[in-house]
């Protein structure tokens, strides 16, 4: 048999609400259902492309971006790899927009 709840109950309820941990924020959700949070972000890509603007695969496979700078600082380190393998230029997408491009390779293999 259960004993009837007591003030003191109700506050170690009360204390135990308040200091529970946050939901983490991939549990939030936006208006159109999609979870907010890292995993959910909107994606930063690259497309490689030959000089004549034609879809080629990458000598090095980019890792997934979450940000603009990220993208970028990848692309500044493996930019000679991917000359080398046969990447003439780039264009920056944010999900499906493109963001700037074509970016030449070669321009900076001169500079």
């Amino acid at each position: 048999m259960s004993r009837p709840c007591d003030v003191g109950d109700a506050a170690r309820a009360a204390v135990r609400r308040a200091y529970a941990p946050a939901p983490a924020p991939a549990r939030l959700r936006c208006p159109d259902n999609r979870t907010l949070g890292r995993r959910n972000m909107v994606p930063w890509t690259w497309r490689f492309e030959k000089a004549d603007g034609t879809e080629v695969s990458p000598s090095v496979e980019p890792d997934e971006f979450s940000t603009q700078g990220d993208a970028e600082s990848w692309l500044g380190e493996y930019w000679k790899e991917l000359l080398e393998g046969g990447v003439e230029q780039v264009r920056l997408y944010e999900d499906t927009t493109e963001i700037y491009g074509p970016m030449s390779l070669r321009e900076a293999q001169t500079a």
